[in-house]
């Protein structure tokens, strides 16, 4: 999880304490079975991440989050708006539409906190 988000696990994991096992099912499940898993490297799973948020729609937080994760891990922000753009092929143009605004709202605020 350090990895990924670029900041201590427990900074990560505390605020998940109040959903009590919901939170450790959080952890636990994607970070320590599936992120852990040989055959990709973690930028290439925060690509796939990226574009399975987009595609689903309607889960921009979770989109916010990896977007920092995904250029914590080495991604730009050129390559965040072309793995959008693909998704227009498979998810349509309101999924897309909506995941770019997010991006632009996501790297507007990253320029004010620098």
């Amino acid at each position: 999880m350090s990895e990924v988000y670029g900041v201590p696990v427990e900074q990560v994991v505390a605020p998940l304490r109040d959903l009590r096992d919901l939170g450790r099912y959080m952890v636990e499940f994607p970070y320590g079975d599936i992120y852990s898993r040989d055959g990709l490297a973690v930028r290439d799973r925060e690509i796939a991440t990226i574009a399975m948020l987009t595609a689903l729609g309607g889960r921009e937080p979770q989109l916010r989050v990896h977007m920092a994760s995904a250029l914590n891990v080495g991604l730009t922000a050129d390559e965040l708006y072309e793995i959008i753009i693909h998704t227009v092929v498979f998810a349509g143009f309101p999924t897309a539409i909506n995941a770019l605004n997010v991006l632009r709202d996501f790297l507007s605020q990253q320029e004010k906190e620098a």
